[in-house]
């Protein structure tokens, strides 16, 4: 027997004082004054302190049983607080309610961790159980938030005339990025589906089709290592778009972010979005998802220590490697074991070679090399860096692009470590016309930065016979704070100019037929200019929920070792099911 509940735990106020009331959820506090006991009732919306009165004595003796984690409902009249019990913390304080009926759903063992936000838990345990660690109201505040993002995100679209549109989750697999994640199929033995890492030629066949605007929230695998900001199955807002340019595209999503921002976040996002080309973005910022929230930009004092007395600087840029520096503002005074910390851990993190430190002063400009450098240079470093009086200034040293990379990793450390970010900003930025090609030193061939169907810049056609490398992309990426959010391009749309690509990436003819022949046939029947964008929704809910993980806003996610320790997936299945599938294993698999 179940009693249908008359409001939430988190409606009831003043207004319901003296109302008969049915409340149904889970006892997250119990205090036991002796002629009464208070417990809080907590679900979904919120908490309500209910009051067990020992003037009904049969009552009183059933609440004495009662233990954190419960499942209760009870029935009891509304009443108003002594003005000094009041709890502002709760929506619900300003009232308890009164209990007159009491029914036990189901008893709860002594749960392994507390339900309560702030308590410091493992990781591991609280994966073990997560329909508990889901009963926190921090996780499932964020949960909410991120149903209710989709239905703000699928208003958007819809209003805009998107189609929303499925596409399959079992499809064949095209292993050029991350591995795939594969499933066997039964009735075509030894052949296999893959899981999509995108829906990327299907909604480029739905531009075909002339379904124009395309949108899905759809859920995509990648077989790759894990980090924080990873998981092996995530969830993606896919867009796809016919006779569009980058302009529409990026005035399209800054309004979207803009929507999201102020409804979520009361923040008003400034559109246009600034720009950055990938070049630019590796130049200034070290990183082609720079962290806009704070100044400090990568100076290149090549120049100006490439005849000095110090080996290094004069070996790298003979070799055509570059000398950066940054410049931490009023940090002149840093100590050295300070400095060492640092220099150690960008390069255990970087793989720099070491740091090199200046500091200005109102007298003079030391160096941590600065024996085999004269007065002059250290001037002319210190004025390209922009430094000023009490600042310091910290140098790498290396080949190109490898040390802007440090570099930028260096500048995330200084404005960590310095407070220079500054959290309240919400900076949002394009960055643009990424290479279109990298070189595999391993593979000793090019591989796509992005994908194979990515057009590249007009400008560029006339270099990819001879110089691939140098073809930049109408690729883009979203960033926000330094976390890219989405990605994006215009692609390809005629067959020559893609089978040209396939070539350069070492796909020949025969193979993409095999592997793309059904997009390239499409190609031949008329196929739009279209481009579009996929936003890593789960991300995007991490940076507006202020979570460090995507573990926390994500239902039931996996570890680091892609591993569900709830349901204890993967595991092994039964001879017969790898039987059916025509599937034999490997002894090494089986130890």
């Amino acid at each position: 027997m179940s009693w249908l509940r008359t409001h939430t735990c988190g409606e009831l106020s003043l207004k319901n004082n003296g109302e008969e009331v049915v409340l149904n959820g889970w006892i997250s506090t119990r205090r036991d004054l002796g002629g009464l006991i208070f417990i809080d009732l907590r679900d979904r919306f919120g908490i309500t302190q209910i009051v067990f009165d020992e003037t009904n004595k049969d009552l009183h003796e059933q609440a004495e049983q009662l233990r954190p984690e419960y499942t209760i409902g009870v029935k009891g009249k509304v009443l108003e607080r002594d003005k000094e019990t009041i709890n502002k913390a709760m929506s619900t304080g300003e009232v308890e309610v009164e209990v007159t009926e009491l029914i036990v759903y189901s008893k709860a063992e002594t749960p392994p961790f507390e339900i309560k936000d702030g308590i410091p838990t493992n990781e591991e345990v609280r994966l073990r159980y997560r329909y508990l660690d889901l009963r926190r109201p921090e996780i499932q505040k964020n949960l909410l938030m991120r149903s209710e993002l989709y239905h703000t995100i699928r208003s958007f679209y819809h209003e805009r005339n998107y189609a929303e549109v499925e596409t399959p989750v079992l499809m064949r697999s095209t292993p050029e990025g991350a591995r795939d994640y594969l499933v066997p199929s039964r009735v075509n033995a030894g052949k296999f589906f893959a899981l999509p890492q995108s829906p990327q030629t299907y909604k480029q066949l739905l531009m075909v089709s002339g379904f124009d605007r395309y949108f899905q929230i759809v859920k995509c695998f990648r077989d790759e290592d894990l980090r924080a900001d990873r998981q092996p199955e995530f969830t993606q807002v896919d867009v796809e778009m016919s006779f569009v340019n980058e302009e529409i595209i990026y005035a399209e999503h800054e309004a979207l972010m803009s929507e999201i921002w102020k409804k979520f976040k009361d923040v008003d996002v400034k559109t246009p979005f600034p720009r950055l080309t990938y070049n630019e973005a590796l130049q200034r910022y070290g990183s082609d998802k720079p962290d806009l929230r704070f100044g400090v930009e990568l100076n290149d004092i090549s120049d100006d220590v490439a005849n000095s007395g110090f080996k290094i600087f004069k070996s790298t840029v003979e070799k055509g490697g570059r000398v950066l520096s940054i410049t931490v503002p009023g940090q002149g005074t840093l100590g050295r074991g300070a400095l060492d910390r640092l220099t150690e851990r960008v390069q255990s993190q970087t793989g720099a070679a070491g740091m090199i430190f200046m500091k200005k002063t109102e007298e003079e400009i030391t160096c941590s090399v600065g024996k085999f450098l004269d007065d002059e240079t250290m001037q002319k470093m210190a004025d390209t860096s922009g430094a000023k009086e009490g600042d310091l200034v910290l140098i790498l040293a290396g080949s190109a692009p490898e040390v802007y990379h440090q570099m930028g990793a260096l500048r995330l450390m200084a404005g960590h470590d310095f407070d220079l970010i500054d959290e309240s900003q919400t900076r949002f930025l394009w960055v643009t016309e990424f290479p279109l090609f990298e070189w595999s030193k391993e593979d000793l061939r090019y591989h796509s930065l992005h994908h194979p169907f990515t057009a590249p810049v007009d400008d560029d056609m006339h270099l990819l016979d001879e110089e691939p490398e140098k073809v930049n992309a109408r690729a883009y990426d979203l960033v926000l704070n330094g976390n890219e959010i989405g990605g994006g391009s215009i692609r390809i749309h005629n067959t020559s100019l893609q089978q040209k690509v396939f070539g350069i990436l070492g796909i020949d003819e025969e193979e993409a037929q095999n592997k793309f022949g059904f997009l390239l046939d499409a190609f031949r029947y008329g196929a739009p200019p279209h481009g579009g964008i996929a936003l890593g929704l789960d991300r995007i809910v991490m940076l507006m929920a202020g979570a460090q993980s995507l573990r926390d806003v994500i239902a039931f996610p996996k570890n680091q070792r892609a591993q569900s320790m709830m349901d204890n997936s993967p595991d092994v299945v039964d001879e017969k099911q790898l039987k059916e599938l025509h599937i034999s294993l490997r002894k090494s698999a089986l130890s």
